[in-house]
């Protein structure tokens, strides 16, 4: 150092030599003046230096020092400056700091404070590694003076970032206010300036002065970053978000254990004069822990890639021992090593280099399997395997209740939940609702999903997914810009990670995952893991949403082809749909009573095989016209389970009009059994108006065809009834006058027996006439009629009592099934007795040769049941229809008036009954009478 002599001279002064140094082994001593090296005078410290750099490293020069006032000439051989090894450790220190800002600022450029600490770990790489090399020129300069600008701005941001850190106070949010932590450090550096430029001048030497200026920069050092960990130790218990806590007891340990040993073993016994020693210089070791606990508290409970750069560090440092070990073991296999050729070494080195990758691979399996993961292992190798087979599962709900069972035991977080966009045509796209929600999350007044604001989910994201660090207390510059409502939401949910679920383009689900059952954060192993997952489900979602659509679609087509099905079968006509070739595809339950044939036989069979050959002509006539061809009153043959019967043919008449018969009714003579249809041919057209075929109608009319027959039939008797009536008032006076005169003449020429004779047969012929007159009568219903109940079986008897004789006569033999226990009918006996009698008549006079009346008499559903039989010789087909006209018979002459059925059915419509007949040539014929049971008045 530069110290003035007794003559007012500077003298430089060697304040301290050190033990084993090329100045030491020359003899030089603390204490003695310097006054020449190589020759020259030496006027000052910084002349040292300077000649030092003229003589060369590794020469030898002559110093001539001054002790004790004598001169004494040294030999001293220039050497290199050795560097103290914890400069090295200083080294290592400002490099982790530098990568370790390097990764957070890449990693998490986002973040809050990333930037803040970048800058920290930057200016501390600057203090850790720029060290000037005393050759005094530029760069040394710039070295020096970044050194000492990082060495004092380094502790200031330390303070500065552990007071901002989570959260800025609010007081520290005022304009200026922030400036105030870097006034000493500015005030400091200017002294380090004015010193340097020599503008501040004090009576210490420049060695002096500038070992002065590092204790208070060591001071200031020391102060600052113990002030920064004293700011963490006070926050640490009043952080409300765990995630934070943890934070800052991580950066709080840290600070300690890196700035305490420090301050103690180094920066104290310094400041008080003391020159550090070796060991204590490697004191600085320590101070490597604070990047590395701030690094692993700010990656860990944010990305956890700090875990993944251990766990690869891992694998690659073992991998390379074992191939090392393998190397040098085949080296020294040999019996002698030293003389291998250059060739088996090149070979070695390749094999290694071979062997490498299969032993990392090896050992990564090994150490995730039993070591890092463990029983999570084997769920995070078939997670993408799992997420393949997504697919296969149609059901929407089961297919995401696994996805997030597997993520919550692959992952151990502590929910997953899953967000759905509308679905259906009216829907944009850009509504998400919360569709369910897996794990151990606990309840706080959750929201139902409809209260929920979730439009931060958008269609387009614009980035690989959403993520909210801290998702209760959202402080960064874009969460301030949603609504409170949004906000709000996401502190509900506490869902970390958003991943947008695409598939063509469109957004149509977010997979959202909360941190770990630890609040740590998810690896970007982990991260990049479910971004291929969530690709994976949005396929998923889209196959199960289209499954289901595709069956919802089917489901209301089996409906609506079931509700038109039953449209159809509802329809009281047939109905066939045919195909271009008159293929029948349509055939509903009437076409299958009208024509005998089953659906399942019909579908497929053209036209030609299921009509008649004239239907299918007619058919085949307006297959080319257009518009709609009807075809009335087509008669169609029965089926033949339907006209196999008993070949009898039947009428029947009612209370509605007169009878039917034929094989079904109708009064056609076209075989046993028939139906009357109409027919209705129309185009069968798409939804483009292309014909695709052809629908039949058919619509069975034979009741109705029967109906207007009655209707007609009775117009007709009504008609007739009336001219009856008119009739039978005309004829009765002048009969009664006949037969009046007839009898008086009788009297008086009753000696004239040829005269009487003529008398007797006007006056019978007169009753005859009287006899068709009171027919009449009874036929216009002109006469009064009393009911009341009456036993229609005791009616028989009677009946044939009357014509007992007449029966025997003719070798009729009677069959009477009449029991005496029947329900009474409501009628009028007389007239009753009339219509069994015209019964038994008729019947008598078909059986010309004999045969047998069967009487079969019954009560069945509300009514009494009577059938007369007989073997008589039939009646002809052709004259079914008009048995019941008045005036028409098939008798011989004089042996019938044709007024006895008419009159017949004119009773029993009368009574509120129905006459049926089933007749053929040569089977005899069968009339069947029901007749309504009285009703018997009920008492309360």
């Amino acid at each position: 150092m530069d110290r003035g002599g007794a003559d007012g001279q500077n003298q430089v002064l060697a304040l301290h030599v050190t033990p084993g140094s090329q100045g030491y082994n020359a003899g030089i001593r603390a204490g003695d003046v310097l006054l020449q090296v190589a020759g020259k005078p030496v006027a000052n410290t910084i002349e040292v230096p300077q000649a030092l750099q003229r003589v060369g490293v590794w020469n030898k020069t002559q110093y001539i020092l001054r002790r004790d006032n004598v001169p004494v000439p040294a030999q001293v051989i220039v050497g290199e400056g050795v560097l103290d090894r914890s400069l090295y450790y200083q080294y290592v220190v400002g490099i982790a700091y530098l990568l370790i800002g390097l990764f957070v600022y890449y990693r998490r450029v986002g973040a809050p404070r990333s930037v803040h600490f970048y800058v920290l770990c930057l200016a501390s790489f600057v203090l850790s590694c720029f060290h000037f090399t005393g050759k005094l020129n530029a760069f040394d300069e710039a070295i020096y003076w970044g050194n000492v600008a990082a060495g004092v701005l380094a502790p200031t941001i330390f303070l500065h970032f552990c007071v901002v850190f989570p959260e800025r106070p609010t007081w520290l949010k005022r304009p200026g206010v922030s400036a105030l932590f870097y006034l000493p450090a500015a005030l400091l550096l200017t002294v380090y300036f004015l010193v340097a430029k020599g503008m501040l001048r004090v009576a210490a030497s420049p060695v002096e002065v500038s070992w002065f200026l590092d204790r208070v920069w060591l001071l200031f050092l020391s102060v600052f970053y113990l002030a920064g960990t004293v700011v963490l130790a006070m926050k640490t218990p009043h952080a409300e978000d765990p995630l934070v806590r943890r934070q800052l007891k991580y950066m709080r340990n840290g600070a300690l254990l890196g700035i305490v040993p420090f301050t103690l073993i180094y920066a104290v016994p310094y400041l008080f004069g003391a020159l550090p020693g070796h060991y204590q210089k490697m004191a600085v070791l320590s101070l490597i822990l604070v990047p590395l606990t701030w690094a692993y508290a700010i990656l860990r409970y944010r990305l956890m890639d700090v875990d993944i750069i251990f766990q690869q560090g891992y694998v690659y440092t073992l991998a390379t021992l074992v191939v090392l070990g393998i190397f040098y073991g085949l080296i020294f296999s040999f019996a002698h090593p030293d003389n291998l050729s250059p060739a088996a070494i090149v070979g070695l080195i390749l094999f290694a280099t071979f062997i490498f990758q299969p032993i990392r691979d090896w050992l990564q399996e090994q150490l995730d399997r039993y070591f890092f993961y463990k029983d999570r292992y084997d769920y995070r190798r078939t997670l993408i395997e799992f997420a393949r087979e997504l697919g296969s599962e149609t059901n929407l709900d089961e297919m995401l209740r696994s996805v997030g069972d597997r993520l919550l035991h692959t992952l151990s977080i502590q929910h997953v939940a899953f967000f759905l966009a509308a679905d259906g045509p009216k829907s944009d796209g850009d509504q998400f609702s919360l569709h369910m929600t897996l794990g151990n999350r606990k309840e706080r007044n959750q929201k139902q999903p409809q209260e929920l604001d979730l439009s931060f989910l958008t269609a387009d994201p614009g980035k690989p997914y959403l993520f909210f660090e801290r998702t209760r207390h959202l402080l960064d510059a874009v969460s301030h810009q949603w609504p409170i409502s949004v906000r709000r939401t996401i502190s509900e949910l506490d869902l970390t990670y958003y991943f947008p679920c695409t598939v063509r383009g469109r957004t149509i689900a977010y997979l959202a995952l909360s941190r770990t059952d630890k609040g740590d954060f998810l690896s970007s192993d982990d991260v990049e893991l479910l971004t291929t997952l969530a690709g994976y489900v949005s396929i998923a979602v889209e196959n199960a949403r289209l499954y289901n659509s595709l069956q919802r679609k089917v489901e209301e087509y089996e409906r609506l082809k079931e509700f038109s099905e039953n449209i159809v079968e509802s329809i009281n006509v047939g109905i066939l749909a045919v195909d271009l070739n008159d293929c029948v595809e349509s055939w509903n339950t009437q076409i299958e009573r009208l024509t005998g044939i089953p659906r399942d036989a019909a579908l497929g069979r053209p036209l030609s095989a299921l009509f008649p050959a004239e239907l299918c002509e007619v058919f085949d006539q307006v297959r080319k016209q257009t518009g709609v061809h009807n075809i009335y009153k087509f008669v169609l043959p029965a089926p033949p389970a339907v006209a196999g019967g008993n070949g009898l043919g039947n009428g029947h008449a009612n209370g509605h009009g007169n009878g039917r018969a034929n094989g079904n009714g109708n009064g056609k003579p076209t075989g046993p059994a028939v139906h009357i249809l109409n027919l209705a041919v129309a185009p069968l057209v798409s939804k483009d108006m292309q014909q695709i075929g052809r629908l039949i109608i058919f619509d069975d009319v034979t009741d109705r065809d029967e109906l207007e027959r009655r209707l007609v039939q009775a117009d007709k008797l009504s008609s007739i009834g009336l001219l009856a009536a008119g009739v039978a008032h005309e004829v009765n006076t002048p009969l009664a006058v006949i037969s009046t005169y007839a009898q008086m003449l009788a009297k008086q020429i009753s000696e004239d027996e040829q005269k009487s004779k003529l008398l007797d047969k006007i006056a019978k012929q007169t009753f005859r006439a009287s006899e068709i007159v009171n027919s009449l009568l009874s036929f216009s219903r002109t006469s009064p009629t009393e009911f009341v109940e009456v036993d229609v079986s005791k009616v028989i008897h009677e009946t044939l009592n009357l014509v007992e004789h007449q029966l025997q006569k003719s070798a009729i033999e009677v069959k009477l099934d009449a029991p005496p226990a029947l329900p009474p009918v409501k009628g009028n006996a007389g007239k009753l007795q009339q219509v069994f009698l015209n019964l038994f008549l008729n019947a008598r006079d078909a059986m010309d040769g004999g045969g047998t009346l069967a009487i079969h008499v019954w009560s069945e559903s509300g009514f009494a049941r009577i059938d007369v039989s007989d073997t008589g010789q039939g009646i002809a087909a052709e004259h079914l229809e008009r048995i019941y006209d008045p005036f028409f018979t098939t008798k011989a002459a004089r042996k019938g008036t044709g007024l006895g059925l008419s009159v017949t059915y004119g009773i029993v419509r009368e009574h509120g009954g129905t006459i049926e007949v089933e007749s053929r040539i040569g089977a005899g014929s069968r009339f069947r009478v029901e007749l309504p049971l009285a009703r018997k008045p009920v008492h309360v």
